[in-house]
């Protein structure tokens, strides 16, 4: 069955209405299990159906156009959660699972919500937050407990799905008969941005589902389709196309483990998808490409490539017969792997596909839904982000000599504003509707986009000339022993700004490929590069300065890093 790309939905409950119907005996969950089997399914109507009842419980207990907080790992439960809040009960608020404790407490009292759903792992923050009484908090529903804790007064997420089982039984249809109103805020998320002050982005419905709408219309993507949920679901790249769009094609979802048990989960579950960030794709290419090599078979890989890609062009596609074992050690069932989130490395890009693996680029913010644009399987080009997606239209304001301006949007899945925060909310929306995404860009004459960077983060020169530090990470990326690198401008006294690097390296790797250990050494090694680099370079353009470190960046939850933190420790 092929998706049915005429289909509209009105809000996330139609969604999961009209969808259900079609989907109803499709397997909606692989979860790890504990018995015998190596995971249990969970279909589609059972889904639904525990969404429902959830929900009654939830407008039983008076939380009726309430806002209620989601924070966990991923996993089923937080799907279930989410859902009943949004397509009958109120407004729901994800929270970054990674957050300290006060800043979990913080964004609790800045969103004003009356209940929350959270796993284990939270219980101190919430005996602490519930005892302080310094919050909106009424409902506290532990995904964990089997029936509620009486004398603490914390609710059960299952005892709670039993009890709206029992009270739809009984005909109380108050949360079945719900209307949505798509035009109003339905999710409040907050930024997890790379500087420090989040924001609260206010979404509607009708936001969410045209992006959903706008990811079934061009993906090719089915109910036979297994997704692996790696990104946090709080995170609204992953929650609307690793969790929202998945459930309205009637695809499964299942868990990663962890970023060491990927290679065996896409075996396991048999995934055909992953969404990701490019970090993580760039790191399983290279440690594809190292595995070959170490088997003496990079010639014979490079033979392979040469040979399929002229046949490719006689419409003969024989990669994944030739690199059958490569795909093999990947599960064997890939179909698509998409990035989003950050600039996917060229060489990456060019190198899986010439490999058979369908590697496509997204582009989006939080603000807008997320997703601004997207390649396509047969609509691409190497280094853009593909093109503007159906519901919005895209213009470059004030492109320099090169094409090169701040990339805007304007559309449906736009944002309502910034929750409490009418200041913000003008800066980055015009009244018209075209919203600032913040990043530079240029659209070629076909409409592929490129970007070229934060237009915060360029570093301009005093002689005019723009910095994109992403444009020589990616570079200094490709250096073998390096993990990742942070590009800065380093404030000089003329008023000029002198660009370094400070580079995460990988020890491992240089004592293999340089035999040494000792630090002044690998720092000798890894200049001798960044030089031979510079001379590929325009002199103004020079990494002048590089630091070394074995200390991780400071990171968002989607693997970016926050510059302006990692830089403030630099220049402290």
């Amino acid at each position: 069955m092929s998706v049915d790309k005429t289909m509209k939905f009105t809000d996330l409950k139609d969604m999961l209405e009209r969808t259900g119907k079609m989907y109803a005996g499709r397997p909606a969950y692989k979860l790890r299990s504990g018995g015998n089997n190596k995971y249990k399914i969970i279909t589609h109507r059972e889904f639904r159906d525990e969404i429902k009842q959830l929900g009654t419980s939830l407008v039983d207990l008076g939380l009726k156009d309430k806002r209620i907080a989601v924070i966990s790992e991923n996993r089923y439960e937080w799907g279930v959660a989410y859902l009943s809040v949004v397509t009958g009960t109120g407004i729901v608020v994800p929270l970054d699972k990674s957050l300290p404790d006060n800043e979990i407490e913080s964004l609790i009292i800045r969103s004003e919500v009356e209940a929350i759903f959270y796993s284990s792992k939270y219980n101190e923050i919430m005996s602490k937050i519930q005892k302080e009484k310094n919050t909106k908090l009424k409902y506290f529903i532990s995904m964990d407990l089997d029936k509620k804790d009486e004398t603490n007064d914390i609710y059960s997420q299952k005892e709670l799905i039993a009890k709206g089982k029992k009270l739809i039984e009984e005909g109380n249809t108050r949360f079945l008969d719900a209307k949505i109103d798509n035009e109003k805020m339905g999710i409040m998320l907050f930024t997890s941005g790379t500087t420090s002050q989040s924001k609260a982005v206010m979404l509607s419905h009708k936001n969410i589902c045209t992006n959903v709408m706008d990811i079934r219309n061009i993906f090719e993507l089915d109910e036979t389709d297994v997704f692996l949920s790696f990104l946090p679901l709080h995170h609204t790249f992953e929650c609307t196309v690793g969790f929202l769009y998945p459930i309205s094609i009637g695809g499964t979802i299942a868990f990663c483990d962890g970023i060491r048990h990927i290679a065996e989960n896409l075996k396991e579950y048999e995934i055909t998808a992953m969404i990701s960030v490019p970090i993580l794709f760039e790191n399983m290419y290279k440690r594809v490409m190292k595995t070959i090599e170490k088997q003496g078979k990079l010639e014979k890989v490079k033979k392979g490539i040469k040979i399929s890609q002229f046949l490719l062009k006689f419409k003969i596609d024989i990669r994944k017969k030739i690199f059958k074992e490569i795909h093999n050690n990947l599960g064997g069932k890939i179909r698509v792997l998409v990035a989003g989130g950050a600039a996917l490395d060229k060489e990456t890009e060019k190198g899986f596909n010439e490999l058979g693996f369908n590697v496509l680029q997204g582009y989006g913010l939080t603000e807008t839904s997320p997703v601004i644009a997207a390649e396509l399987t047969h609509c691409r080009r190497l280094g853009s982000i593909g093109k503007k997606f159906p519901s919005l239209e895209v213009k470059i304001e004030n492109p320099d000599n090169q094409g090169i301006g701040e990339l805007m949007a304007k559309g449906p899945t736009v944002m309502l504003g910034y929750y409490n925060n009418e200041e913000a909310t003008k800066e980055t929306l015009e009244p018209d509707g075209w919203i600032h995404t913040g990043d530079l860009a240029r659209i070629d004459k076909d409409g592929f986009i490129y970007i070229a960077g934060r237009k915060k983060d360029v570093i301009v020169l005093k002689n005019g000339k723009n910095i994109y530090p992403e444009e020589l990470e990616a570079l200094i990326n490709k250096i073998e022993g390096v993990k990742e690198s942070f590009v800065y401008g380093r404030p000089e006294e003329d008023g000029d700004y002198k660009i370094c690097t400070k580079v995460l390296y990988d020890s491992d790797v240089i004592k293999e490929k340089y035999n040494v250990t000792d630090e002044e050494k690998i720092k000798d090694i890894l200049w001798a590069e960044i030089k031979k680099l510079n001379k590929t370079m325009p002199a103004y353009k020079y990494i002048r300065d590089m630091i070394l470190t074995q200390e991780e960046f400071i990171k968002t939850t989607t693997l970016k890093i926050k510059r302006f933190e990692e830089l403030k420790k630099i220049l402290k």
